[in-house]
C-alpha cells in the first residue's frame, strides 16, 4: 500500500474517532436519564472496558480453528495431471505449426483426500478427467508420487486414486445428515497452486442442485459454504470444527471464476458411499426405482392442484420398473425414504445414492390426500437404461433414434423435447443434426411424443425449420429446404 493511502486511512480514523467521542457526549446530555459517564471514575471506566472486551475475545475464542486446521491439513494433497492434447488434422497445419500436428501436453493442478493410511485419495472427476499422468504430492515432506486411477464416477463428480505408501495421515468421515446450516466450517486445498491453503466459513444451505454435472443420471445435494473456495481447491476437504470431513470442495457460483462467496462441496455420506463401492466392487454400485420426480413449487401447486409444499412429485415411471409394478403412478407425492424426510429433488436423490441393486427400500407416498408406505426393490443402472431404450423409436425414413427426454434432462434444460440418437446415414444426418441433440420445436410446433414428431418430419416437405438444444447445452436453431 502507498504511504498517500496510509494517511488517508490515519486521518479518517483520527476524524472518526473524534465525531464518535462527540457524538456519545452530545446524546448524553440530551438524556440525562442515561447519563452514566460523569459517575464513573478513571478506574471504574477502565474495568468496565476490560470487561467488554474480555467478554467480546471469549466468544471469538470460542471459535477454534487450530486444532481442526491441525488435524485436516496434512490429509490434503496437491494433485498435478498431464494430458495430450488432439492431434493437429490438418494437413497444412505443419507450414505454421510443426509440432502441433503431434499435440501438447496440457498440465492441471488441484487438491485431494487421504482417506486411508494406505494412501486412498479421493477427489473431484473433473480434476482426473482425460489425465494420462497423476502425481500427487504429500503435504508433509512434499513427497511425490505417481498415483494410479482406481475408478471414476461422473454422475457424482468423484474418482478415487490410490498411492503406494503407509502410515499416512488421513482424515476422518462425519456424518453429512447432521451438518447444520450456520455452523463453522473450514475449506482446505491448492488454490492458484498455494499449497495447504486454509479458510474459514459457515455451512449458508444445504442440498442444492446446480445443475453442474453433465451425465444422464446426476446426483447434485451441494452443502454450500462461503468459505473461500477457488481454482485449485477443487477435490479438497471441507472439514466441521473436529477436522472431520464433511464434504468434497467442487464447484463455485462466480462471475469471475474466482471466490465469490459462493462454494459448494459433495456430501460426505455421498463420497463415503462412493468409495467403499470402488474399493469393494472396482465401480459404482447405484440403485434404481424407475421413477423421474421434481420439485414441488408454486406453479406445479396450481398445475396439480397440489396443497402440500414438502415432498417430491412423481412426473414419470418408467413401464415394468420395479416402482411401476410396486404401484407407483404418476401424481403420487413421495415424502420419505426409509425414515429420512423428503424435502427436495436433491434431498431424495441423495439419500437413494446410497444404496445398491437389489436392495429393498420404502417410501412414503401421499396420493389423493392419503398416505401409504410403498415397498421398491431397486436395480441397476443398466437394466433401467435398458427399460428407457423400450421408449426409443427408430424411423426407417429418417434413419436415427429418438427417444423421449428423462427427467433429468428436462429440469437440467427447463425444457421438454425429443433427443435424436443414434443417427445413422440419411435425412437426420444430412440436415446437421448431431448425435445427442434435443429437438423442442419443428416447424414451430413444440414435441415431447417421438412418434408424433417422427411423423410430421417423414411429412413435411418444402421449408424446414428445426429448433432445439445441442449437446453442449447450447440453443440451436436450423433452417433449410427438403431433405
Amino acid at each position: 500500500m502507498k504511504k498517500k493511502n496510509w494517511i488517508v486511512l490515519v486521518l479518517v480514523a483520527f476524524f472518526a474517532g473524534l465525531f464518535g467521542s462527540l457524538s456519545t457526549r452530545i446524546f448524553s446530555k440530551m438524556d440525562p436519564v442515561n447519563d452514566y459517564s460523569s459517575k464513573l471514575d478513571n478506574e471504574q471506566l477502565n474495568n468496565q472496558f476490560r470487561k467488554v472486551n474480555f467478554n467480546a475475545a471469549n466468544a471469538v475464542g470460542s471459535v477454534d480453528f487450530i486444532e481442526a486446521s491441525k488435524n485436516s491439513t496434512p490429509t490434503v494433497v496437491f494433485i498435478k495431471t498431464v494430458s495430450q492434447s488432439a492431434a493437429n488434422t490438418n494437413p497444412f497445419s505443419w507450414f505454421f505449426d510443426p509440432y502441433g500436428s503431434q499435440g501438447r501436453a496440457i498440465s492441471s493442478t488441484g487438491s485431494g483426500v487421504i482417506i486411508s493410511k494406505d494412501g486412498y485419495i479421493v477427489t473431484n472427476n473433473h480434476v482426473v478427467q482425460g489425465a494420462d499422468k497423476l502425481t500427487v504430492i504429500l503435504n508433509q515432506k512434499k513427497k511425490e508420487f505417481t498415483a494410479k486411477l482406481i475408478g471414476t464416477d461422473p454422475s457424482t463428480d468423484l474418482a478415487l486414486l490410490k498411492i503406494d505408501a503407509q502410515d499416512l495421515p488421513f482424515v476422518a468421515f462425519a456424518n453429512s445428515d447432521n451438518v447444520q446450516i450456520g455452523e463453522w466450517v473450514l475449506a482446505v486445498g491448492n488454490p492458484f497452486n498455494l499449497t495447504s491453503t486454509v479458510t474459514a466459513g459457515i455451512v449458508s444451505a444445504k442440498g442444492r442442485n446446480i445443475n453442474i454435472v453433465d451425465n444422464q443420471f446426476p446426483i447434485e445435494s451441494f452443502i454450500q459454504t462461503d468459505a473461500a473456495i477457488n481454482p485449485g481447491n477443487s477435490g479438497g476437504a471441507l472439514v466441521n470444527l473436529e477436522g472431520k470431513l464433511i464434504g468434497i470442495n467442487t464447484a463455485i457460483a462466480s462471475n469471475t471464476g474466482s471466490y465469490n462467496g459462493y462454494g459448494f462441496a459433495i456430501p460426505s455420506n455421498i463420497v463415503n458411499k462412493i468409495v467403499k463401492d470402488f474399493i469393494e466392487f472396482g465401480r459404482v454400485q447405484r440403485g434404481f426405482t424407475g421413477l423421474t420426480i421434481e420439485d414441488i413449487d408454486f406453479k406445479l401447486q396450481e398445475k396439480q392442484n397440489i396443497n402440500l409444499d414438502y415432498g417430491v412429485y412423481v412426473n414419470d415411471v418408467i413401464e415394468e420398473s420395479t416402482a411401476d409394478k410396486a404401484g407407483i403412478r404418476v401424481g403420487d407425492i413421495i415424502i420419505a425414504l426409509g425414515d429420512k424426510s423428503i424435502g427436495s429433488k436433491s434431498s431424495y436423490d441423495e439419500h437413494l445414492s446410497y444404496y445398491r441393486p437389489n436392495d429393498e427400500i420404502t417410501l412414503t407416498i401421499v396420493r389423493k390426500g392419503e398416505t401409504k408406505k410403498v415397498k421398491v426393490k431397486l436395480v441397476s443402472e443398466q437394466s433401467t437404461i435398458e427399460l428407457l431404450r423400450k421408449n426409443t423409436i427408430y424411423s426407417t425414413d429418417l434413419a436415427a433414434d429418438f427417444t423421449p427426454l428423462t427427467a433429468a434432462e428436462k429440469e437440467k434444460y427447463k425444457i421438454s423435447g425429443v433427443k435424436v440418437t443414434g443417427i445413422n446415414r440419411g435425412p437426420i444426418a444430412q440436415m446437421g443434426i448431431s448425435e445427442g441433440f434435443i429437438i423442442t420445436k419443428y416447424n414451430g410446433v413444440a414435441y415431447d411424443n417421438a412418434a408424433k414428431l417422427i411423423e410430421a418430419m417423414k411429412n413435411r416437405k418444402g421449408r424446414i425449420e428445426v429448433e432445439g438444444v445441442g449437446p453442449d447445452g447450447g440453443k440451436r436453431f436450423l433452417s433449410f429446404y427438403g431433405y
